[in-house]
């Protein structure tokens, strides 16, 4: 697998996501099986990075995470977790007791890389978070921090308050959503060695195919949604974390790391949006 490296840590290209893993807004226990199902899968293929949150299925999609990863015997420091603190927990003590929430559903010593998920109200909220952010890594209980939706006004501040770099803004960047290029963001994450986690990267499958992705996937044996995920990861400073409950897309997903576009088609693909 392919990655990225910044500030020694390195990523792999293509990691996965589990938002709807274990339920949505809510615990969903009916789909705990298939749930499972595809994070054993993960594993099996070759996943190693695993992006969750606080807030996804409120904390059970974590627990998931926890379970599948103990179960396959993979030794902790073979996996690269990712987490998230949501932004109704950012004052100084909710952060520290949101963090330990997780590690606690997680049934680990410490988190990888820890996220604001979402920007909150006010901008000076940053300055209470940050803190508390700082003294989780200092302490071991996180390695590295991030943040997730941030424009540029609000990544450049985090940046200012966090004693240890910022790894990644991770944010929506897909065909055909790139407002995060015209906002700056992508560049300005390139240019600083802050990595971009493209996130929803084919939309859950519902992204529209045109000629141009068709005839480019029929090229490269590949299928369309192959040549999207294959699109950003060709991109510098740019990983992604696709997610899925099919088998097959989750080994697709995995292999669209291997393709090579050519800088014709790259530029085919930025232009037909």
């Amino acid at each position: 697998m392919k990655s990225e490296t910044v500030h020694g840590v390195s990523l792999p290209k293509i990691g996965f996501g589990t938002w709807s893993i274990g339920g949505e807004n809510s615990p969903d226990p009916t789909i705990d099986e298939a749930s499972l199902t595809a994070l054993r899968t993960a594993l099996e293929v070759g996943y190693t990075h695993f992006d969750t949150a606080e807030r996804y299925a409120a904390g059970h999609c974590e627990e998931l995470v926890g379970r599948a990863i103990r179960e396959s015997g993979k030794k902790r420091e073979d996996v690269f977790i990712t987490t998230k603190v949501s932004p109704e927990h950012l004052s100084y003590d909710d952060v520290l007791k949101a963090c330990e929430g997780s590690l606690r559903r997680l049934k680990m010593d410490y988190i990888d890389l820890y996220l604001i998920h979402w920007p909150p109200r006010s901008i000076s909220s940053l300055d209470e978070a940050f803190p508390a952010l700082n003294k989780l890594v200092r302490d071991g209980k996180v390695k590295h921090l991030g943040v997730s939706n941030f424009n540029l006004k609000w990544l450049k501040r985090a940046q200012e308050l966090s004693e240890t770099p910022i790894l990644t803004n991770q944010i929506p960047y897909r065909l055909p959503d790139k407002s995060y290029v015209a906002n700056g963001v992508i560049e300005y994450c390139q240019q600083n060695d802050i990595l971009v986690t493209a996130y929803s990267p084919v939309k859950f499958r519902s992204m529209r195919v045109n000629r141009t992705l068709n005839q480019i996937a029929e090229a490269h044996a590949a299928t369309p949604f192959q040549i999207a995920l294959a699109w950003l990861v060709m991109q510098p400073r740019v990983i992604t974390i696709p997610m899925s409950f099919n088998p097959q897309h989750i080994k697709e997903n995995f292999q669209a790391a291997r393709i090579k576009l050519t800088d014709r088609e790259m530029s085919q693909l930025a232009d037909e949006w």
